[in-house]
């Protein structure tokens, strides 16, 4: 009867705690963020609509966002090397790194290189659909990835 009760709070634990370590990794950290009017790209300000934005204060890498924008503001910038959107959580919808990274890929959608070095060895990055949609990510830059 002895290792019934052992296997079985053993379990119940691992259980427990499996769930509280994925409500950590998808809920707990993020702050969800709007109302921002204009991001920066490029030391470049632009105006921006409908944004919706994810980040945490535990890494500068879980920010992500999406918003609307006047494209004719990006026709001046260079388009960023290498651009590789992160995962966003499954919950935060409007941010689709795989599509992101076809349409960048296709060139349906063009990166931009928003701030290098935003943070230590963290670059932003933005992308722009043709009809206004943008999205927002930061990322490790090159020299941390070499």
């Amino acid at each position: 009867m002895n290792g019934k009760i052992t296997v079985t709070v053993i379990l119940g634990f691992s259980i427990f705690f499996g769930i509280l370590f994925y409500y950590f990794q998808t809920y707990a950290y993020y702050q969800e963020v709007s109302g921002v009017e204009n991001i920066l790209v490029s030391d470049k300000r632009i105006k921006v609509w409908n944004y919706q934005g994810i980040r945490a204060d535990t890494s500068a890498l879980k920010m992500r966002s999406c918003f609307k924008v006047q494209t004719s503001a990006f026709r001046a910038l260079a388009p960023a090397e290498n651009p590789q959107p992160l995962n966003a959580p499954f919950w935060f919808s409007c941010f689709n790194s795989k599509d992101l990274q076809n349409a960048i890929d296709d060139g349906s959608a063009r990166a931009y290189l928003a701030k290098e070095n935003e943070v230590e060895g963290i670059d932003r990055l933005v992308v722009i659909y043709p009809d206004g949609r943008g999205y927002e990510w930061r990322q490790l830059n090159k020299k941390y990835l070499d």
